[in-house]
């Protein structure tokens, strides 16, 4: 017994320093347009798969099929998602074709059959993909909104899509946030009536006011003074006499 233990924690030391090896002389390429080998996927994949079905087993999934909670999560995928996830009648994004693992094209495939894992990792994300923790910035009631709407997003053409983005209002948070932009009319995809997006937001944003005030003149810009427009130098007359010298007199 004590042979086996012996020659298990030798096995596991060299192990270690194999590994510590490999990862001192740069072997492993961390670029994300170099894929993993494809038992390093995998193994990735199980871990991924079974850490979210762990935690997501004991989350109560509440009425999905309620439309008004439906239109609420098609203006938040809008403003949120299309960029990685696409949407009917959206080409691929410079971010969809970059990112890696590459994000599913949720306008193709249903988010999953167990809405609890979506929920879970809608809020959560997802370390080194990409996908970020949404429940950082956004109440729980948003969250199951896009829930609710990707339960439905396979099934919609890009008119319909369109007609239920133009019908919500826009991109909702719900939690101690930030502001963020609409994203509905980049990468030629659809955008709902601009007047139902971010109401609370001006429509120029702090950046863009306080570079269009920098280009005003002086005297027009709230925050500075007028410089004095300075007065002429006085005159200068100067004065030679016959015996070369000169003599100037100012005026």
């Amino acid at each position: 017994m004590k042979r086996a233990m012996i020659t298990l924690t030798s096995t596991g030391v060299v192990a270690a320093l194999g590994i510590a090896s490999v990862a001192y002389v740069g072997l492993i390429n961390v670029g994300a347009d170099d894929p993993h080998w494809k038992p390093v996927h995998a193994f990735l994949n199980y871990v991924r798969e079974r850490s979210i079905a762990v935690r997501a087993r004991d989350i109560q999934v509440p009425k999905l099929d309620d439309q008004q909670l439906i239109t609420s999560g098609a203006g938040n995928y809008n403003a949120m998602c299309i960029g990685c996830h696409l949407a009917p009648g959206v080409e691929a994004t410079e971010l969809s074709q970059s990112l890696y693992p590459a994000p599913p094209n949720l306008a193709l495939a249903e988010a999953g059959s167990d809405p609890a894992i979506t929920f879970w990792v809608v809020k959560h994300g997802i370390k080194a993909t990409g996908m970020p923790a949404w429940g950082k910035s956004m109440g729980d009631e948003y969250l199951w909104g896009l829930v609710a709407f990707l339960q439905q997003l396979p099934k919609l053409d890009a008119s319909q899509y369109q007609a239920m983005v133009a019908s919500s209002s826009g991109h909702q948070h719900g939690g101690g946030e930030s502001m963020m932009h609409d994203h509905g009319g980049q990468h030629g995809s659809p955008s709902a009536d601009d007047s139902k997006h971010h109401d609370s937001m001006p429509s120029m944003d702090h950046h863009a006011a306080a570079i269009a005030i920098e280009t005003l003149p002086v005297d027009e810009q709230s925050h500075h003074t007028a410089p004095q427009t300075p007065a002429p130098a006085p005159a200068v007359k100067i004065h030679i006499h016959d015996d070369g010298k000169t003599h100037v007199h100012d005026h």
